[in-house]
């Protein structure tokens, strides 16, 4: 599988795994070993956290499991997210949910999350969502003193929105290499409010999140899921695929390098992740596609 450049120090998997739902696959640690371990013979070496996934449990399950194999953990390339904050038992003292984005706080969760994971480096770390009591300054402070430290290799955010992203880059000596932005044949709004322009005006690669749509188009009975359900099949059947395949197809085309995060716990399902960089959308398909899913054609 192709790397993705995100910076001159670090490239990634085309396609990434999202270690979100960990928790509710039932996994022992040899199980998550071999499971790791298979995804990397499909050429996935890029693994995506968040402290607060599976109640702030799911980096501490994945660093018992892969910190009795270093070798294997050393492989791996490993993404991150901090700055929410979720009511939970293992947050006593939060009794409201809301977001941290401060120094300290930057600091902690960094430093929290290599110790879960079992590791001296993150390879990239992201702010989790955009934080209306953000001070950019600050985390530009948090972001420069892990760099320095040798503890975080590179930076991003997610979710966030163009103004967003360019208050942060402006305190920075250094270019936020992505932004992790919910993306399907179904969320398209990142293509509406220029978050995919910035990107491609920076050059750096969005990752996409819930590039499945959560599910929706499966199972959906609304006009828009079953108008789009339908013309997935149709270019499904054409090239002799799975209708998943053709989502993920259908974000790999897209000229801004998307980055899908496949979050399932079945390996088949991440192989035909996989299998979709061979797919070949014509230009047609893919309009097809939007079409459907925006509800006319376009002007």
């Amino acid at each position: 599988m192709e790397q993705v450049q995100l910076s001159e120090n670090l490239s990634i998997s085309s396609i990434v795994h999202g270690m979100w739902r960990l928790t509710d696959w039932g996994f022992s640690a040899k199980e998550l070993i071999k499971f790791v371990e298979e995804c990397q013979a499909l050429g996935i070496d890029t693994f995506d956290h968040a402290d607060i996934y599976g109640d702030y449990m799911v980096e501490e399950e994945f660093g018992k499991a892969l910190g009795s194999v270093p070798s294997l953990n050393k492989q791996l390339k490993i993404v991150t997210k901090c700055g929410i904050q979720l009511l939970s038992g293992n947050r006593p003292n939060t009794y409201i949910k809301h977001y941290n984005t401060s120094y300290d706080h930057i600091i902690w969760s960094a430093e929290n999350s290599l110790e879960k994971l079992k590791r001296e480096n993150i390879d990239l770390l992201l702010i989790h969502r955009p934080d209306p009591f953000n001070d950019p300054s600050e985390i530009a402070r948090a972001f420069t003193d892990l760099k320095q430290s040798g503890k975080v290799s590179e930076f991003g955010v997610s979710n966030y929105l163009p103004a967003q992203f360019d208050s942060l880059q402006a305190h920075l000596d250094f270019p936020l290499v992505t932004n992790q932005i919910e993306i399907s044949v179904t969320a398209l709004q990142e293509f509406d409010n220029g978050t995919i322009d910035l990107c491609q005006e920076v050059g750096i690669s969005p990752m996409a999140w819930s590039p499945l749509s959560g599910g929706s188009v499966f199972n959906g009975e609304t006009h828009r899921f079953l108008t789009i359900r339908n013309v997935l099949h149709k270019i499904s059947d054409a090239h002799g695929v799975t209708i998943d395949q053709i989502m993920y197809a259908w974000l790999l085309k897209h000229p801004a390098n998307i980055i899908p995060i496949v979050g399932s716990g079945k390996i088949e399902r991440v192989k035909r992740a996989v299998d979709a960089l061979t797919i070949d959308l014509t230009r047609q398909q893919w309009f097809e596609l939007w079409v459907a899913s925006k509800g006319e054609n376009v002007p």
